[in-house]
Parts: structure tokens; sequence; C-alpha cells
């Protein structure tokens, strides 16, 4: 029987992975805290824009992709009166273990599923359909969601209970920030010494110094475009519920607090909406 899914948040991620699930034929229905965006794509698409509460009552699988943790259980709420007996209610957001937790608890409770599944490959992951999907929940339920999942995730992988794909999303982040610290800090370097852009960055990318960030973000950042990935404010929304798992876990925390302090003071100036490797602007010289 082919899945009937809805997708809730669409955002710079949201939107595109809704797009995979209509492609696949699996789209039903499209919702937003904005309706006007809902609307818009909707049309686009050809799908519906209902209520909450419908979209509760009518789909198999339910997904959400949104910004914080009050709003993930906001929707869960919303969702769980008219809930669909054996639905499955996948999240995408990067919140808490705790959070996830809380929302598995009360998805059961009105007879649904939940995973909580963050991704990671950023904007351009969502709109290639090459996530990696970092699953917490059943495993039964996993294959049962797995058709949705497929749409717009290149990797697949079940964590363990619910709250293990948001402690694994902790990890990424901390990889994230580090990775982003020392790809910026070392072009800011190789900037001041005037080498070559076209240059340096394909023969850092050839060796031991590889990574994603750079290939993906190196030569935008050195021509000073900001815009083109994931915000630095959402990362420091991230890094900040990291710190929590972090502190209860007695992990050094060195990485994170340095993100930390360095994306607040790019909010302060304005640089909230930048992408993350607006960093470099505090690693050039003053």
């Amino acid at each position: 029987m082919t899945l009937k899914a809805a997708f809730i948040g669409l955002g710079a991620m949201g939107a595109p992975m809704a797009g995979h699930l209509h492609t696949k034929g699996l789209l039903a229905a499209v919702a937003n805290r904005s309706q006007a965006k809902a609307d818009a794509l909707a049309a686009e698409l050809g799908v519906a824009a209902p209520s909450l509460a419908d979209i509760a009552a009518s789909c198999d699988v339910i997904a959400l992709c949104v910004s914080a943790d009050a709003d993930v259980i906001g929707v869960v709420e919303a969702l769980v009166p008219t809930l669909k007996q054996g639905a499955i209610v996948i999240d995408h957001s990067t919140v808490a273990p705790a959070t996830a937790t809380k929302a598995a608890r009360l998805i059961a409770e009105a007879g649904g599923a939940f995973l909580d599944a963050p991704v990671s490959g950023g904007v351009e992951g969502a709109k290639n359909g090459k996530l990696s999907v970092m699953v917490g929940g059943d495993a039964d339920v996993l294959e049962r969601a797995r058709p949705a999942l497929e749409a717009y995730g290149a990797r697949i992988t079940h964590m363990g209970k619910v709250g293990s794909g948001q402690a694994t999303k902790a990890v990424n982040q901390v990889l994230v920030a580090g990775i982003a610290h020392a790809v910026t800090e070392g072009l800011a370097l190789g900037e001041a010494l005037g080498l070559d852009a076209d240059r340096l960055i394909p023969t850092l990318a050839a060796g031991a110094a590889g990574n994603w960030f750079l290939d993906k973000r190196g030569a935008t950042m050195l021509r000073n475009e900001f815009s083109v990935g994931f915000k630095l404010a959402l990362l420091h929304k991230d890094l900040g519920i990291v710190r929590g798992i972090a502190t209860e876990a007695g992990t050094d925390r060195t990485i994170i607090e340095q993100s930390l302090a360095d994306f607040s003071e790019l909010m302060s100036q304005g640089y909230g909406d930048d992408d993350i490797s607006a960093l470099i602007r505090l690693k050039r010289p003053s």
C-alpha cells in the first residue's frame, strides 16, 4: 500500500524534502507556520494545505522540520487529538533528546509511532535528495517509514531508541562547528598570505585537509558570499542544545563554547542569517 505522507515546516530544508516526497508520489499535504507559504507550495505541487488536525486524521506518515523544541511539541500537540491510528510522526528538526522522548510519549498515547530523525547534508543535500538521516525509535517503525525517508535520504541509519537520532545530531554539530573553525581560520591565513584561491582550495581538498565544508564553502567565503547554506543563527541554537548534552555527559566543550561565543558575536553584528562560513569574518586580520 502506498503511504500517504504530509510535510510540516517548509523552510530551506523542508520545502525541497517535501518536493522529493511529491516526486515519489507520496505527498498528500503540506503545512507551515505561514499559511501563505504552505498554500504556495501546495499549489505548485498540486497537493492540499489543510489544518494540522486534518493532516493528522488522514495521513500515514507525517514528517516535520521546524526550528525549535517548543515548535516540535506544539505541532505534536496539534496532531494528537485527531491522529490516525498507527500513523508515524517523523521529526527532522534538531532538538534535545528529552524533547524527542516527550514527543514520542504524546504520539504513543494517541495510538501512533514516533521517530526522531534529524538530518545532515545541508541545503544542497535537501535539494539533491542526498541527506544523511540519523534515526531514533523502533526498528519496525523505521522500516514502515522507510519509503518516505528514502525520498530524500541517501543514507538512513537506525541509531537506537528514541532520542538516539538527536544524540547523533549533537555529535554531528560539534564536528560541523570544529571543521568550520579550522577551514575559516586556515583560509583566512591563506588569504592574508596572498595565495591564489583557485589553486589553494583544490590543492587542500586533494589531501588530508579535504572535507565537505572546504569543498562547498571555501570559494564562496573567499568571495564574501554568505547566503548559500545553513544559517549561523541556527547552528548557534543547535549548539546551545549540544552544550547541555555535553555538560550532562561530562565531556570537553572547548569547540562548543568557542563557537557559541563567536556566532553570538556575529549575530550581534547583524550576520545571523549568514551561512556559517561567515565565521571567516572573525578570522581575518582586524
